[in-house]
């Protein structure tokens, strides 16, 4: 995914590297800092992605990145500066990288360290879409033949618990309903937007194609829902 490597900051050749992987602290020759490049780097999934998975593997990375070696601030500038950057702004995502003392040694947010020489490396997918990017159907295309050709199934209710609140929202759905189908009630709901909601549910994060039967929810049991940030958020 991408991860924060300890390094010292000198021209040297590599010296006392420890055999054991644990703690691990790696040499590197960090040379001159570089602007950084405007352009988005190109590349292609090995598995074709639609625009909510790669929103999914974006904020899985976000989520989890901190927990890594290095310091939260300079995730956070880094995650700031890549969505600069991804949305076209160059300029405000070298302020970002400036601000935050963060050196760039080939140019790019893929390889950089900061300022006490830690190493933070960021995956190509967290700064561009790849080529093979595939658009969702929506839910006209999706759902509409299914409902109409199915049974209406039946009413059970579901405990929700979002990131964002301290107790558990109750909702009667049917079996039959799709994820996305029910994200849609709890915006209505919460006023949580359905692109800034992530449902998990025995730890697998469930796609909105899904129907709420086949995700075979236990009693009394719960669906975890990450709200992630939204663009306003992310600028601020």
């Amino acid at each position: 995914m991408g991860g924060c490597i300890g390094a010292h900051r000198d021209n040297g050749p590599p010296s006392g590297e420890s055999s054991d992987m644990t703690g691990m602290i790696q040499h590197v020759s960090i040379g001159r800092n570089q602007p950084l490049k405007p352009e988005k780097p190109k590349w292609k999934s090995d598995v074709p992605l639609t625009e909510g998975q790669l929103r999914s593997k974006r904020d899985e990375f976000w989520d989890t990145a901190p927990a890594f070696e290095g310091r939260k601030e300079i995730w956070d500038a880094l995650k700031a500066a890549a969505y600069a950057l991804e949305t076209g702004d160059h300029a405000l995502a070298q302020a970002i990288v400036d601000g935050a003392n963060i050196s760039l040694p080939h140019g790019t947010l893929m390889d950089c360290y900061d300022e006490l020489g830690n190493r933070y490396q960021l995956p190509v997918y967290v700064l561009s879409a790849p080529t093979n990017l595939i658009e969702e159907a929506s839910e006209s295309d999706t759902g509409q033949d299914t409902d109409a050709n199915s049974s209406p199934g039946v009413e059970i209710p579901i405990k929700f618990r979002l990131s964002t609140v301290n107790k558990d929202l109750k909702l009667p759905v049917r079996t039959t309903d799709t994820v996305l189908k029910v994200k849609k009630r709890l915006c209505e709901e919460t006023g949580v937007d359905v692109a800034n909601q992530r449902w998990f549910y025995s730890g697998k994060l469930l796609n909105d194609k899904l129907h709420i039967e086949d995700i075979k929810i236990l009693k009394g049991y719960v669906i975890q829902v990450i709200v992630s940030e939204t663009k306003e958020d992310v600028k601020k």
